[in-house]
């Protein structure tokens, strides 16, 4: 009876708690602010404490489980089929104890300082990435309401836009030159940061083993590997490069019932950066087959296996198992800590 689990619904102020015996019973409910709730576990004790894996969660966890304290985090979407009737911060911090119960409902394991620092690396230059885009797309969107081509691509385009503000007799209005000339400053100042940003990671990368195992897989370089070790620090917690996979989001939705079984598309149920990431890098080893395939080169398994889909069935199709098979094979040698061994396909007769 002495064993005592603590719901907290967590906020930026004001915390909702919810404390429970061995019988799962509520014996206390209290309403803190952030300092009482600091201090309400210095009087008390507490064997387990039960949140939603939501934001400053990972910091309570870490702050808590220095006191000795056990510590779950549990996935907010499956917390919310709890809630009985009404939301409530009360309401939240009972579905809580009752989602604690399930056995079916898997931790989210609880991130490092070290591990959110890095992935808040990557949100940094992944904002920046998407200001540039912005900023590039504004730039053409004014040289063509005054009928200037900008030609495809960042590089590329900047240059041609830089070629015509240079350019006197280019049409531009001499009112907005000054204006699109400190938008481009801009935007090359956002590539001087994302340049020093990506050298940071690397210099991290090199640090890392599992970054170094990770970076041997095709399709995988220094973003999507940096990003794997942030989102998750042992690749033990799950059991197969399947269930990897599906956190990602990479595996198809399933509709069941009876003798029928079927295979939708992706879940996209997961973390959405890591699994762009792996389709790019799947895309371009789209590419890089086709192209080899049709000068004649030699190709391995897993461009060919590749290939071989996309015949069956489409490109978008293609890069999406093959985004699936490659976090599989990146669970597999992050575990093993080996690196990945290439196969050669049998040589295929040129295709012109």
């Amino acid at each position: 009876m002495n064993a005592t689990t603590v719901a907290v619904d967590l906020a930026k102020n004001v915390f909702e708690l919810a404390r429970a015996d061995a019988r799962w019973k509520i014996v206390e409910r209290a309403r803190l602010t952030r300092v009482q709730f600091e201090r309400w576990f210095d009087n008390r004790k507490v064997d387990r404490v039960v949140m939603e894996a939501c934001g400053s969660a990972h910091h309570w966890a870490r702050t808590l489980r220095a006191r000795g304290i056990e510590v779950r985090l549990l996935p907010a979407q499956y917390v919310r089929a709890y809630v009985k009737r009404n939301k409530t911060d009360a309401a939240d911090a009972q579905a809580l104890l009752e989602a604690a119960r399930a056995n079916d409902i898997r931790p989210v394991a609880v991130k490092s300082i070290e591990q959110q620092a890095l992935q808040a690396l990557h949100r940094t230059r992944s904002g920046w990435m998407s200001t540039r885009t912005r900023r590039i797309n504004t730039l053409r969107g004014f040289c063509r309401e005054f009928g200037l081509v900008v030609p495809e691509g960042a590089a590329t385009g900047l240059a041609q836009i830089a070629r015509y503000l240079a350019d006197e007799r280019s049409g531009l209005p001499a009112m907005l030159r000054p204006s699109m000339r400190l938008v481009l400053e801009e935007i090359r100042l956002m590539e001087a940061r994302i340049g020093q940003l990506e050298q940071q990671l690397s210099a991290l990368a090199k640090e890392s083993p599992a970054c170094q195992v990770l970076l041997s897989v095709p399709g995988i370089g220094l973003l999507t590997s940096t990003a794997m070790v942030a989102a998750v620090a042992d690749p033990r917690s799950f059991d197969s490069g399947r269930r990897y996979s599906s956190f990602l989001g990479l595996t198809p939705r399933e509709y069941s019932s009876g003798n029928t079984r079927y295979l939708g598309r992706i879940s996209k149920r997961g973390d959405r950066y890591i699994r762009t990431l792996l389709t790019h890098g799947a895309r371009s080893i789209l590419r890089a087959a086709t192209v080899a395939r049709r000068a004649g080169r030699q190709i391995d398994r897993l461009k060919s296996w590749a290939l071989e889909v996309q015949a069956r069935t489409n490109h978008n199709k293609a890069a999406c198992a093959l985004a699936n098979k490659l976090a599989r094979i990146a669970w597999a040698v992050w575990v093993k800590h080996e690196k990945y061994q290439t196969q050669l396909a049998p040589i295929t007769p040129r295709v012109d």
